[in-house]
């Protein structure tokens, strides 16, 4: 079951957390070089893989001395230091197979407000179509809660949403979710697969990995990740990753807990652009423009004839039709001023008129719903 999700999956988002990627203040590149193999594998069938890495900190607090990493600014000093390490680990365990690693910092924040996702989710897919594997951490140097309340798992989820990807594997100190805590219940049971999380699975999950003595997460904030990417159409999967070629041991078969999404990446998009966003302005196209919306096709600005409001990129907005009735509603890439100079013209033509390259969509279809 888990076996077939993970090789059907079409694009998987990978966290793993600072105990695996470094012990004693050193990258763990036996393990990172396992983990690069199965990379390759996925790579293979057609996935696309991201990376969310905990372990800048980690690699980084040794440099400190006697400072140590108890305050907040230690610990981003730390980061500052540790993040090109693990680069350059990641770089290394990756060459052998001929991929090269693109790194990415960002914050919650990044994946949340409307405009900064756009372009991230943009790099992203940049660094895929490139075949680069995209290495993302949180910017450890400048965040503030985050750092101190969580780790990735969070993150992870955001990015699997923002990116569309249908599974997400978060590889932990515990080959899963059990009823209690099997580490001192020996009467706790392992669960296999869940299609959806209760407040009862809430109270099985324990809190932060003390064992680890590096981390920060725990089931805790794992099952908060899985329900963020639940509800973006997401499956989770949490397994052991102290092992050798962890997602390789997942195709065969090896112990997790699966917490399927009831719905595609794609439908969930739809339902959440239908649902939730208010526009801050509207659109206007020509008859054209409309059927082809209809049909599932990005807003282009040859077919806009007109702009109502004052808003910028990444706002909402609705779409209407030569008779005035909202054929659409999605997310732009252009504010209403730049819109308003490129109406009517071939996207060829965007740069010449705005001075830079734009986005070929004034809407892309993903980020659009047809009303």
């Amino acid at each position: 079951m888990i076996a077939d999700a993970l090789t059907h999956a079409k694009r998987i988002v990978v966290k793993t957390g600072s105990a695996l990627m470094a012990e004693d203040g050193r990258p763990r590149l036996a393990w990172l070089k396992s983990l690069a193999a199965d990379v390759a594998v996925c790579r293979a069938r057609g996935q696309d893989v991201i990376l969310v890495s905990s372990g800048a900190v980690a690699l980084g607090r040794a440099s400190l001395g006697s400072a140590g990493t108890a305050r907040l600014d230690q610990k981003q000093a730390a980061a500052a230091i540790g993040q090109p390490r693990l680069m350059a680990a990641l770089a290394e365990a990756f060459a052998p197979h001929d991929m090269v690693v693109g790194q990415a910092l960002l914050t919650p924040s990044d994946t949340e407000i409307r405009r900064r996702w756009l372009n991230a989710r943009a790099t992203l897919e940049t660094l895929l179509e490139a075949g680069i594997v995209p290495v993302i951490n949180e910017n450890d140097t400048v965040a503030t809660d985050e750092i101190r309340y969580g780790d990735n798992d969070r993150l992870a989820a955001r990015v699997a949403q923002m990116m569309g990807a249908d599974m997400l594997v978060l590889l932990s100190d515990i080959d899963g979710l059990y009823t209690a805590d099997p580490r001192s219940n020996p009467d706790a049971t392992h669960i296999d697969a869940l299609d959806a999380l209760t407040p009862e699975h809430d109270a099985m999950a324990t809190g932060a990995n003390a064992s680890a003595g590096v981390g920060s997460g725990g089931m805790v904030t794992k099952l908060v990740a899985a329900r963020f990417a639940h509800a973006a159409g997401c499956s989770t999967v949490i397994t052991l990753g102290n092992r050798e070629h962890p997602l390789l041991a997942l195709a065969e078969g090896a112990r997790a807990t699966l917490i399927r999404a009831h719905t595609t990446p794609a439908r969930a998009r739809e339902a959440w652009l239908a649902g939730h966003l208010q526009p801050e302005g509207f659109i206007q196209v020509d008859a054209g423009a409309a059927r082809a919306l209809k049909g599932g096709a990005s807003l282009l600005a040859v077919g806009v004839t007109g702009v109502e409001g004052l808003f910028e990129k990444g706002a909402a907005v609705a779409v209407k039709g030569p008779d005035g009735k909202v054929v659409a509603k999605g997310v732009t890439a252009y504010s209403a001023a730049e819109i308003q100079r490129i109406a009517g013209h071939q996207s060829e033509e965007t740069e010449t008129i705005l001075g830079y390259r734009g986005r070929p969509a004034i809407v892309h279809r993903d980020d659009m719903v047809s009303t």
